[in-house]
């Protein structure tokens, strides 16, 4: 709990018991009509964040969310996030395991119904066997959840198919063992015909089971996505040290890194991350901090620099003193950033729910007054009870089962195989809404790693000797610019001489003999220490660089400067296009970086991107994801790397390149395997029309509903011809869905 003025505090609430978008609207409204309260929930992490005032007590808001009919407590948190733990047990394990054996248990009913040439004598009776259990307990918590809703007067997507399945099973019970149903040689015929008849040969055990099973699928998935929200917090504390090397008494420990203490002094070897957030006590060396800052180059440190926990020591040995652990760390603070990214996020509210609100009350009223009609008009109690219960059946939502499961099933099997995975149904609404785009610089839009770019050899020298000399010494160096140079080096020159000498100069360059000569390779000021000035050409070379955002590295031989080369994050071949791809699908990019003005403007105006926002820390990304939201724009981020797992959180729609960090993988919403930013375009083209084809799913999963409705309040519609009549629904339900496997990227269908 977090007092958040003197008057008002904050509280974070789990939530347990619900089933759908409706569920946590419902738990919303009934807090926020409390004196004082203002309460957020969010039905995707299942948490109710809520403000109270004086006169408020947790226990009164536990009390008025077990009064609406689910669960709250307190999440009980650690003081400090522990790397390493590993995941959770697999709570959906339950889930799967009823809905395979639902499923098992349903399939022969639906075959058996389906085919009159399979149904031998007392088939009927076998159905029953196999429907019961597959409805009552394959469908427990659609009907537990029926009756918390109707405790509480409301009606959702559970009430229309705990009612709709269970009257099907009741109504095929009596019908079998009271009705003509259990007669030996029984069979369901294809008589399509529309006649009134009093239902006592009648049985409808497949569109119970059948319904149930599928359902049940589309809740495992949906729980099985929802899990992934805390896989983004895991990834993050992944990503730091595991183990340190600790200097006590004038020796090296090995300890696990929750033992380090502030104040302690720690050794960092070169390739080891840096275990918590310190200063630099001794040595130097180059700090690849690009994972939570978005820096492209290395940054320098010595001894007084302030370091990173979980960034990367990409040169020399180093000891640091510890100033922040646990809790208190970067690290930590970006987890919680996620964390409350992953709350705040509106839950998108489900169409069907939405629907289904208005939908199940008008069909109970419907088989209420069905009832009600063919009674007061004499027609018998079996004649008038068997359109009502045909009203709730027809209403059984068959069709509406697969609108969305199979939509998704074939979009995200379509999206896997182009390299885009979309983690969810409420990811989709966002993708329509989308008209802002936000790109992180490196690893997005950028290469993400140092490449050599540019040479420029002194007149009368020549480029590939330049090349030679230089990548040999860079050659014997760990520092990520020198690894740059002579990896660059080695694919224009061929191959590079082994130097007979070679030293580091820390934070200017390199020196020593390659080639029979004495060579140079680093900053300006390591020539100048040498009295060797740059030419006019050369300085103008480097001024050029540097004013495009690439890094100069000067080289000099023999007492003479010979050339510049030039290092950068080098952008990705297909960016720009990508770019064109996001505009025209009427989306504002925006290019929003840790990196410094100078490096993201020249960036930005190689891949045509208009609007630059630089040198923005982590946190400082969400809070221009939220400055945008506030605008009124649905914006869209698109990154790669720690730094960009909040802001891919707290965007109406994240997009992580497959390429960075499970963190940002793990925050986004859509998923791009192919590490190639035109995917974005097509992520958002696939979304959309998996939207479509959902809603046009929904339109004749509702409408085959609608028009049967008055036929079976009527009292004339006949077995087959509901059966009919349900799986053409369905039918065309899958067919619609399967146009999705047509989708081609890169071609606008």
């Amino acid at each position: 709990m977090t007092a958040t003025t003197s008057d008002s505090a904050e509280v974070e609430l789990a939530i347990g018991g619900m089933t759908c978008a409706s569920c946590a609207a419902r738990i919303e409204k009934k807090l926020n009509r409390m004196d004082g309260v203002t309460a957020s929930v969010n039905y995707a992490t299942e948490k109710a964040r809520v403000a109270y005032g004086d006169g408020v007590t947790v226990a009164d808001l536990v009390a008025t969310v077990e009064a609406t009919g689910y669960t709250a407590e307190e999440p009980r948190r650690a003081a400090a996030p522990e790397p390493g733990a590993g995941e959770p047990p697999d709570e959906t394990a339950a889930l799967r395991h009823r809905t395979l054996v639902t499923a098992v248990l349903a399939a022969p009913v639906i075959v058996l119904a389906m085919v009159p040439a399979w149904q031998f004598d007392y088939w009927q009776w076998l159905s029953l066997t196999l429907a019961a259990p597959a409805v009552v307990w394959g469908g427990w918590q659609f009907h537990r959840a029926a009756w918390t809703n109707a405790r509480h007067g409301a009606a959702t997507m559970d009430t229309l198919i705990s009612v709709g399945t269970l009257a099907a099973l009741l109504w095929s019970g009596w019908a079998l063992f009271f009705g003509d149903a259990g007669m030996p040689g029984m069979t369901h015929p294809f008589e399509l015909t529309i006649e009134r008849g009093d239902g006592a040969g009648n049985i409808y055990l497949e569109a119970a089971a059948g319904v149930t099973a599928f359902l049940l699928a589309g809740r495992y998935f949906e729980a099985r996505a929802k899990r992934r929200a805390g896989a983004a917090l895991r990834a993050l504390l992944e990503l730091g040290a595991k183990e340190v090397t600790v200097l006590r008494g004038g020796a090296e420990r090995r300890v696990p890194v929750g033992e380090l203490r502030p104040g302690d002094h720690f050794v960092v070897r070169p390739g080891e991350k840096i275990a918590t957030d310190g200063v630099v006590v001794e040595g130097s060396s180059a700090v690849d901090a690009a994972m939570l800052t978005g820096e492209s180059v290395p940054v320098e440190v010595t001894a007084g620099d302030p370091v990173t926990g979980a960034t990367l020591n990409a040169g020399g040995r180093l000891v640091v003193e510890a100033t922040r652990v646990g809790a208190d760390t970067q690290l930590a603070r970006m987890a919680r950033l996620v964390e409350d990214a992953q709350n705040g996020k509106a839950a998108a509210q489900r169409l069907a729910d939405r629907i289904s609100a208005v939908f199940v009350p008008v069909v109970i009223a419907l088989s209420v007054a069905t009832l009600g009609f063919w009674l007061g008009n004499g027609a018998g109690l079996t004649a008038a009870f068997t359109a009502a219960v045909a009203v709730l059946i027809i209403a059984c939502p068959c069709a509406l089962g697969l609108a969305t499961p199979t939509a998704l099933l074939v979009g995200t099997g379509r999206g896997a195989q182009l390299g885009i995975l979309i983690k969810g149904p409420e990811v989709l609404e966002n993708t329509r809404r989308a008209d802002t785009v936000l790109l992180d610089k490196t690893g997005t839009v950028t290469t993400g790693r140092m490449t050599l770019v540019g040479v420029t050899a002194a007149p009368g020298e020549d480029e590939t000797e330049v090349l030679r000399l230089a990548g040999a010494l860079e050659h014997a160096s760990e520092h990520p610019i020198a690894r740059a140079v002579a990896e660059g080096a080695a694919a224009r020159a061929g191959e590079l001489p082994v130097p007979e000498d070679f030293a580091a100069v820390p934070g200017l360059g390199v020196q020593g003999i390659a080639g029979g000569h004495a060579v140079l390779v680093g900053r300006e000021r390591l020539l100048a220490d040498w009295a060797i000035p740059l030419p006019a050409p050369l300085a103008e070379a480097r001024a050029a660089a540097e004013a495009a955002g690439r890094t100069a590295i000067a080289v000099a031989w023999d007492g003479q400067a010979r050339g510049v080369l030039e290092v950068a994050d080098a952008v990705k071949d297909t960016s720009a296009e990508a770019i064109r791809r996001l505009r025209a699908l009427g989306l504002t990019p925006v290019l929003l970086t840790g990196d410094n003005e100078t490096v993201a403007r020249a960036v930005a105006a190689e891949v045509g991107i208009d609007e630059v926002i630089a040198e923005v820390l982590p946190e400082e990304k969400v809070a221009v994801v939220q400055r945008l939201q506030a605008e009124g724009r649905t914006v869209a981020m698109v990154g790669d790397g720690v730094n960009d797992a909040a802001a891919l959180a707290t965007a109406d729609l994240g997009l992580a390149m497959g390429t960075g960090t499970d963190a940002a993988i793990e925050a986004g919403d859509l998923t791009l395997v192919r590490g190639d930013l035109r995917a974005a375009a097509d992520a958002i083209r696939l979304s959309r029309r998996t939207l479509r084809t959902i809603k046009g799913n929904l339109f004749w999963a509702f409408g085959y509903n609608t028009a049967a409705l008055p036929l079976a309040a009527a009292g004339l519609l006949s077995p087959m011809l509901a059966g009919a009549a349900m799986a053409f629904s369905s039918v065309s339900v899958v067919a619609n869905s399967l146009r999705l496997r047509t989708f081609r990227a890169d071609t606008g269908r």
